[in-house]
């Protein structure tokens, strides 16, 4: 099963459209997002010449397979899953997703089903008659201030699906530190952070384990977990340096050799 939406198989319904206009820019919308297919359900004006002025030339294919229909019961018979927009809520209207997870949902039911996305008028949006032929709602969210023209609400929808065609690329994940390469870099951290005083030595682990968290979260992968433990060889390697510089430093000079230095009468 391809792990992406068939866009072949999703179709955009509009119920009752008001404006010719707003069924031109819905052509020309789902054209950018690749899909064909667009129904028109008892327009309440299909004048052709306003509908391809705003669908522009790249949408005309679409305009001319328009399928139209009387009625929407007639208009959605051929369809397997039928989703209806709202953007009223409650009442009838409890259970809806959002345009990403329906995309998502649609994945597996777009393989070997067609499928409807309805749109309602422009003024009113679908009815609760309407929405009983739907499987499923969806509702577009907004701000405080909720208008969306028909064409925006439909370019939405099939980004949605268009973004559901796109299967993520492999991520990259690197090898991560091993368990006992981990262990060996906390092992020695401890070490030097007692030997310098930065931690109780009396209670070394409990000290020890905000730094865990803290490397836990970065994930530390084998190079870098070499490069902690290179440091903590360092800052050992100084400390006991500047410590045996110190001790030469403190040693009395040598007391000469009896007789050394002494001339003869």
């Amino acid at each position: 099963m391809s792990g992406r939406v068939i866009l072949d198989n999703i179709a955009i319904v509009l119920q009752q459209p008001r404006y010719p206009e707003n069924i031109g820019a819905a052509a020309r919308a789902i054209r950018n997002m690749g899909i064909r297919q667009l129904v028109v359900v008892n327009p309440r004006d299909f004048d052709i010449p306003r509908v391809l002025k705003m669908a522009t030339h790249s949408a005309t294919d679409v305009v001319d397979a328009i399928s139209l229909h009387d009625d929407l019961k007639h208009a959605l018979s051929p369809y397997h899953y039928v989703v209806g927009t709202t953007a009223r809520l409650g009442g009838q209207r409890q259970v809806f997703k959002s345009p990403s997870v329906l995309a998502q949902n649609l994945i597996p039911i777009s393989q070997e089903n067609q499928v409807a996305i309805v749109f309602g008028p422009e003024d009113r949006g679908l009815s609760n008659e309407d929405i009983r032929y739907c499987h499923a709602l969806v509702n577009i969210p907004t701000a405080e201030f909720s208008s969306l023209n028909l064409a925006q609400a439909v370019m939405v929808m099939c980004y949605e699906m268009f973004n559901a065609t796109q299967e993520a690329g492999k991520k990259f994940v690197p090898r991560l530190a091993s368990r006992h390469e981990l262990d060996g870099m906390y092992e020695q951290l401890r070490e030097i952070l007692v030997r310098i005083s930065y931690i109780n030595p009396e209670n070394p682990d409990y000290w020890m384990n905000s730094l865990r968290h803290f490397f836990t979260r970065l994930q530390l992968r084998a190079k870098e977990v070499s490069m902690i433990r290179g440091i903590c060889r360092q800052v050992n390697w100084y400390g006991e340096k500047r410590f045996q510089d110190g001790r030469n430093t403190e040693k009395p000079a040598p007391e000469p050799v009896e007789g050394e230095g002494e001339k003869d009468d």
